[in-house]
């Protein structure tokens, strides 16, 4: 009778504590990792994001000799195609990332994403240049939502020590959708104009944006955040206050400046003399993006080998050596060329983007669309200052550009290794 009575006594939900083991940790607190469910599922949606995005983004990049041919137009004004886009994307990147921190990171890039394929499926049917250029704006606008919100995502839901490989797959995804749209416009447009190349790359968005959404795991690291345009802008004036941070917006946005340059130029220099390529054949040299692939794809090995310092010098003697090589008149030279300029792209710029999400411990969304925000103002400017050098010098002075903002990006990585010796001598000292 006193068990009996005892147990009576004793409240139900504590004789199950004692008499149960304790419950595991919830997955959903987790951070993801390769191995652990939803990784997989994870890279594979970012990757599919990353396909539609840039696809759509460079869609018209191939298509710029048959645009110009078209409205009877110059290089420099069909580029503004390009120039519309990135820069649109450029702008609303910062505001967008804000937004993805109200309501979340795979809610924005999904409305991202729709909004962006619904202006594809549209472009083909612009009237005039001005109307595709408008489009443009618009379409790099809603873009603007994908690369800070993934960014954001993947340093939320990621372990830190496989952040530089998750971060690396998503730019795998944008290399190949960079590659993939100018392969599908190029040889669509061989076959029946740049508006069905449009409309081509328009449909293999859609596909993309169906299975990210498909595939995407619900978000375990999220907290959402009310909406303050001053804690915002506290948020920038910090970033932008932190040498480290400033040093990598420069960084990428000189990256992306040869890179702009050069993919917007090629297609220029192959379809006139001495290549005098067909727009399939041309649009087929985007290949050398899977080049890009895998570079960006092994940063995270390169930085365990060489430090972040190390990667980013071996980026640009790499883009560098590519620049000079294609100066030549052989198509295997310069086709050589592009592929090490691809490759110390990629490679730069993945480390580059890592380093910002690894730097930032708070408001990582928006140090990320800071960062997003100077890559594609160096898109911007690579493109326009690109189109102006080649009419001035040729693939001469596209050249020329390209290996200036190489400069620029060993002389601010020489300057941060000789800041951070400075300051650990001060520290010695003291």
């Amino acid at each position: 009778m006193p068990a009996a009575s005892t147990e009576a006594s004793t409240p139900v939900g504590a004789v199950a504590a004692k008499s149960l083991p304790p419950l595991p940790p919830t997955p959903r607190s987790e951070p993801l990792a390769p191995g652990l469910p939803g990784y997989r599922r994870m890279s594979l949606a970012l990757f599919a994001a990353g396909v539609a995005a840039f696809a759509l983004l460079y869609s018209t990049q191939a298509l710029l000799p048959a645009v110009s041919a078209d409205f009877g137009v110059t290089a420099s004004a069909a580029s503004w195609t390009l120039t519309a886009a990135t820069g649109a994307l450029a702008l609303f990147v910062l505001p967008l990332s804000a937004l993805s921190e109200r309501f979340g990171r795979r809610t924005l890039m999904t409305v991202s994403l729709t909004v962006a394929v619904a202006v594809g499926l549209l472009v083909p049917f612009a009237p005039s240049l001005e109307a595709l250029v408008v489009l443009r704006a618009v379409q790099g606008a809603a873009l603007a939502g994908v690369p800070a919100s993934a960014m954001a995502y993947l340093a939320e839901e990621v372990r830190p020590r496989a952040l530089i490989a998750a971060i690396g797959l998503f730019v795998a995804g944008n290399s190949i959708g960079g590659m993939s749209g100018r392969i599908v416009t190029g040889w669509a447009s061989q076959l029946g104009g740049w508006r069905a190349g449009l409309a081509a790359v328009g449909l293999l968005a859609l596909v993309g944006a169906v299975v990210f959404r498909l595939l995407l795991p619900k978000p375990r690291g999220f907290t959402p955040a009310p909406l303050s345009p001053k804690a915002l802008g506290s948020t920038v004036r910090e970033h932008l206050s932190n040498p480290l941070l400033l040093r990598l917006y420069v960084i990428g946005a000189l990256f992306m400046t040869v890179f702009g340059a050069v993919y917007t130029m090629i297609g220029y220099r192959l379809t006139e003399a001495p290549f005098d390529l067909p727009e399939g054949v041309v649009g087929s040299i985007f290949l050398v993006y899977l080049v890009g692939t895998v570079s960006s794809a092994a940063s995270g090995r390169l930085v365990g080998r060489m430090g972040r310092r190390g990667a980013l010098y071996a980026a640009v003697v790499t883009t560098a050596a590519g620049l000079l090589l294609s100066l030549s008149d052989s198509l295997t030279a310069v086709l050589l060329g592009l592929v090490l300029i691809t490759a110390g792209f990629f490679a730069g710029h993945a480390v580059a983007s890592s380093s910002v999400s690894r730097t930032a411990t708070t408001g990582r969304a928006q140090a990320s669309a800071l960062y997003q925000s100077a890559y594609y103002v160096g898109s911007s400017v690579g493109g326009a200052l690109g189109a102006i050098a080649f009419h001035s010098g040729g693939w001469a002075g596209t050249v020329a550009l390209g290996l200036l903002a190489v400069v620029g990006v060993v002389s601010i990585t020489g300057y941060g290794s000789w800041s951070a010796a400075r300051a650990a001598a001060r520290g010695a000292v003291g």
